[in-house]
């Protein structure tokens, strides 16, 4: 069972003194030696030839890979601190790191490889901040059951806020990859991993009602936003399976779905009973908050879990729990139709957002 990445070890006597400096007082060559050791894993098979050189050569052995990237920029993608009191870590977002970039890997149905990362430091981040991002990027691969993914290099600079790049390279393993644009009408929407859990955890990091530690059930909830851990085998075995089309669940379920319903020409319907039960374990945090479960379940985004569509009579894969199903979509000339249906009709836009919208970044 994929499981979030526990918390580091408490700091050993070496690591106080570290602690207490800054990434300005080093240099560049110090701070790596700092942290290059914290990223080393076992060696796997693409790695040719890893950190260390001006460039790291990666195999790809039917003659293609996958590559994503992704970037954290400190105050638009995570906090360091929180109206709560929660302070983000360099482990959380080491791996909250992993968690995105290794989703869209795996939602082409790829098993990832390697990752360059670039962190951009302001001079007065303490030196134990990018030595436990090491830490939570290392624990966030073996947490997502990324065993064969390595970090072979990438850089280092200064800037006025915290910045994190990540660019994720993975094996197709001889199979085509599984795009948004193979859904037909009649096929099964499932789901692995979660959605609405790390819109709720946002929520309640951002209230000064939440007090971490006094209720097990919300504290899990904010984990699920600092600490996101997607079913990353999920993604390759949905493609052995049959899966046509898939996606990584990034920017919340309404409009990750309408992104498959555009590229397939279909409309995909929710099944409400099924969006019930995502919903279910939110209530702690729906109660303490005042809102509808049901918003975060279908518009909340940053979970990464994987949303595919089966053929009808394919088995689903361990992992995937039907939610929905495909229809034909109407005719260009009868005008405009949403694309996700909830039970046969567009959601309730008292749910708080019109259909279609989750997370934009360039949203007001």
């Amino acid at each position: 069972m994929i499981r979030p990445p526990a918390d580091p070890p408490p700091p050993s006597p070496s690591r106080d003194a570290s602690a207490v400096a800054t990434v300005g007082d080093l240099s560049e060559a110090e701070l790596l030696e700092r942290v290059l050791p914290l990223l080393v894993r076992p060696a796997d098979r693409h790695v040719l030839l890893g950190p260390g050189d001006d460039c790291a050569v990666v195999a790809a052995p039917d003659g293609r890979f996958v590559v994503t990237t992704d970037t954290q920029v400190q105050d638009q993608d995570f906090r360091l601190s929180w109206p709560s009191g929660v302070v983000t870590t360099g482990f959380d977002t080491g791996v909250k790191c992993a968690a995105q970039n290794l989703a869209d890997v795996a939602a082409m149905g790829a098993v990832p490889t390697a990752v360059v990362v670039s962190l951009t430091l302001p001079p007065e981040t303490p030196v134990s901040w990018p030595e436990d991002f090491a830490r939570g990027l290392t624990a966030g691969f073996a947490a997502m059951g990324a065993d064969r993914c390595s970090v072979v290099g990438g850089d280092l600079g200064a800037g006025r806020e915290l910045s994190v790049t990540a660019t994720v390279t993975g094996d197709l393993e001889g199979r085509e990859p599984v795009r948004r644009s193979g859904a037909g009408a009649g096929g099964v929407l499932a789901l692995a991993g979660s959605t609405g859990r790390a819109a709720a955890g946002v929520a309640l990091l951002d209230d000064p009602r939440y007090r971490p530690g006094a209720d097990s059930a919300l504290d899990e909830l904010a984990r699920a936003q600092l600490r996101p851990c997607p079913p990353v085998p999920a993604g390759p075995a949905a493609a052995r399976a049959g899966a046509a089309a898939m996606i990584d669940l990034s920017d919340g379920l309404l409009r990750d779905a309408g992104r498959i319903g555009a590229a397939s020409g279909v409309v995909v319907d929710l099944d409400g009973a099924a969006v019930a039960a995502l919903a279910e374990p939110l209530r702690p945090a729906a109660r303490l908050l005042g809102t509808d479960p049901r918003t975060w379940a279908l518009t909340g985004g940053e979970d990464h879990g994987l949303l595919a569509v089966f053929p009808q009579a394919t088995p689903l894969p361990e992992g995937f729990r039907a939610i929905g199903s495909c229809a034909p979509a109407p005719p260009a000339h009868d005008g405009p139709h949403p694309r996700v249906l909830l039970d046969g009709r567009a959601p309730d836009l008292a749910l708080g957002r019109r259909i279609g919208e989750g997370w934009d970044h360039f949203a007001p």
